[in-house]
């Protein structure tokens, strides 16, 4: 028996990027997640596409909760509008609340930020700290460079194929909320403890 995820952590973009299409898989990304009763954990940002996401989401009736440290609440312009505003003391803080809050990692275009949040939480699931899924959603291509990287590690013998097959590929967000169920228990943890 499997059970739908009841909160994603979306890593996006503070900024829009250069194609349309990757705001309008923003929007498309809240949309489904708020239809679908499913919260959303992110940046706290109101700015680029995290706040694209976290709009799309309320403006959709759904569940935002939002997590950003203290020194970012101006550089990226705290979104005041979420269900939950969480400010922290550091990133690392940031990042820890958005793994603990969430069953499930959704990345989107984004830059260096994105960048480190998927490769830390990809380290972690291969330290098995977690067993939740990480989708990582392939608009246009935008991400062919990285999977790239990741595939050349494997192929260089700094990492194992068990290991990159730990973050999943997907081409757009229907795919990824098809992607994003996990087992009632995992080793015998409910999914909500790991």
């Amino acid at each position: 028996m499997s059970l739908t995820v009841r909160s994603v952590a979306v890593f996006c973009g503070s900024r829009m990027g250069e194609k349309p299409v990757y705001r309008q898989t923003a929007e498309l990304t809240g949309k489904t997640l708020a239809e679908k009763n499913i919260r959303l954990i992110y940046g706290g940002g109101a700015n680029g596409l995290m706040g694209v996401v976290a709009d799309s989401v309320i403006k959709s009736g759904g569940a935002v909760t939002g997590v950003i440290p203290e020194f970012l609440k101006t550089r990226e312009r705290m979104h005041e509008k979420v269900s939950q505003l969480i400010v922290t003391d550091s990133m690392h803080a940031r990042k820890q609340i958005m793994f603990s809050e969430a069953d499930a990692f959704w990345i989107l275009p984004g830059g260096f930020g994105t960048f480190d949040e998927t490769m830390e939480i990809l380290t972690w699931k291969q330290l098995g700290q977690h067993k939740k899924p990480i989708l990582l959603i392939n608009v246009d291509g935008w991400a062919d460079a990285m999977v790239a990287m990741l595939d050349a590690a494997v192929r260089q013998g700094f990492a194992s194929a068990e290991a990159r097959a730990l973050l999943q590929v997907v081409p757009d967000v229907q795919s990824a909320l098809a992607c994003s169920t996990v087992a009632d228990q995992v080793d015998g943890l409910p999914v909500s403890a790991l």
